[in-house]
């Protein structure tokens, strides 16, 4: 299990003591410190039986996932959120869902709001034809109306599980994106590659959402990383037949960022689309890598964006500031 943190000791405590708590026994915890300057260390003194990665300087949530992935020697990788609390029975259900189901990759939480538990953050990543990713179920009173819908496109890196299979064959977060949009990047990979991911009800866990996240920096890291994942994994044949929806969605955002040009974050959002835009280039390469790895056509991928609840409202950084959290693995300030 991996657990990035970044000036995080008021909340590793929670997260720690409840991993104390699991039913599950045979697993082991690396704490991957990114360069923290409060009392990580010492709070981290208190349980010996944590392996520290401690990276030099702050790096952002991507790599210091990938250093703890390079540490772990499980077969399953579990990410976990530090401003988390899990429930006793919650690594077990995740493990146990990946073994009764070979063909999934992935397997992702019921993440609960920590101060409203009975209203839901997300049941998994989604992804629409338009290109944009949101938590399923976001905001929403938890009365099990996603239990029966396990499959979903990928896992929320806030509290999700991965075999190592699948990162050995699409490779592990993209440094790339810092924060924001990450998960979605490499749930993108493994779908394009035949994974598929399993949400799992029984698999609960708290989270103080936005809690080291949010600003314009993260409206900014958002839109960039929205055009980042069109360039990288969206097919060229999908995009052909989708593009207007894919254009008008952008258009969408930008508009109502400048009805409220005022605001830092939507100024934000505006230079946000416009570096994704300009970088697209940059992203070329490892879209030919990406999409040389595709074992799924068109009309079965199709069919999964398809299916995205129409309700839903989209991840990241509005004009407005506001965002549902996808990829919000940790703090926009973790970036260099």
């Amino acid at each position: 299990m991996v657990v990035p943190t970044w000036n995080g000791a008021r909340f590793l405590p929670t997260c720690l003591d409840a991993l104390r708590q699991q039913r599950a026994r045979s697993f082991e915890v690396i704490v991957v410190d990114d360069g923290s300057t409060d009392d990580t260390k010492a709070v981290l003194a208190r349980y010996p039986e944590v392996r520290v990665v401690a990276l030099r300087r702050n790096r952002g949530f991507a790599a210091a996932v990938n250093a703890g992935i390079r540490a772990a020697r499980a077969d399953v990788i579990v990410l976990l959120n530090n401003d988390t609390q899990a429930e006793p029975g919650w690594l077990a259900a995740l493990t146990d869902a990946l073994d009764a189901c070979p063909a999934a990759g992935m397997a992702t939480s019921k993440v609960l709001l920590f101060n409203r538990r009975e209203v839901l953050h997300t049941t998994g990543d989604t992804v629409d034809l338009a290109g944009f990713a949101a938590n399923r179920g976001v905001w929403e009173r938890d009365v099990g109306q996603y239990d029966r819908s396990p499959d979903v496109f990928g896992a929320s890196g806030a509290a999700g599980a991965y075999r190592r299979a699948l990162l050995d064959d699409v490779g592990p977060l993209c440094e790339a994106f810092g924060s924001y949009l990450e998960d979605v990047d490499l749930a993108w990979r493994a779908r394009l590659a035949g994974w598929t991911c399993v949400f799992v009800p029984r698999a609960v866990v708290y989270h103080h959402v936005s809690a080291t996240g949010g600003g314009a920096l993260a409206s900014y890291l958002v839109a960039r990383n929205r055009f980042w994942l069109l360039a990288r994994n969206y097919p060229l044949p999908l995009l052909r037949r989708h593009w207007r929806r894919v254009a008008a969605a952008q258009a969408r955002v930008a508009r109502a960022a400048l009805v409220n040009w005022r605001g830092a974050a939507a100024r934000a959002t505006l230079r946000g689309q416009l570096v994704g835009l300009l970088t697209w280039p940059r992203m070329l390469r490892e879209r030919r890598r990406i999409q040389a790895l595709r074992r799924v056509d068109d009309r079965l991928l199709e069919a999964v964006l398809q299916s995205r609840c129409q309700g839903e409202r989209h991840t990241g950084g509005d004009a407005t500031g506001t965002r549902t959290g996808v990829g919000e693995g940790a703090s926009p300030t973790q970036l260099d």
